[in-house]
């Protein structure tokens, strides 16, 4: 299914990609990451159609708190009522100032 796999209006966040190229099932996180993050609601609709409420929750639980901005990572756990997820290592100290 590499042609035609997102939907057009998704296009313009694939920048750096050809979006008639991606392929749903090799490109998944890639494209759940972006649909998540600026997808319209249609634009959801489509993903949870085309993955699944249990394979985004995958991706959100094992990779949203590292590929996700933070205020889109928390909208979709809670959306989604995920209580536990994998933490981004070392996301404390990367937040903190270069004390020198």
């Amino acid at each position: 299914m590499p042609h035609a796999s997102i939907p057009s209006g998704l296009w313009p966040h694939f920048q750096e990609y050809d979006p008639r190229l991606l392929d749903r099932e090799q490109d998944a996180d890639l494209i759940i990451q972006r649909t998540l993050e600026y997808g319209t609601w249609e634009e959801i609709r489509w993903l949870m159609a085309s993955y699944g409420r249990k394979r985004i929750c995958e991706y959100v639980r094992l990779r949203g708190e590292r590929q996700l901005s933070p205020a889109t990572f928390t909208y979709w756990r809670k959306l989604l009522g995920l209580r536990r997820w994998q933490h981004a290592p070392f996301a404390a100290e990367a937040r903190q100032v270069w004390p020198f």
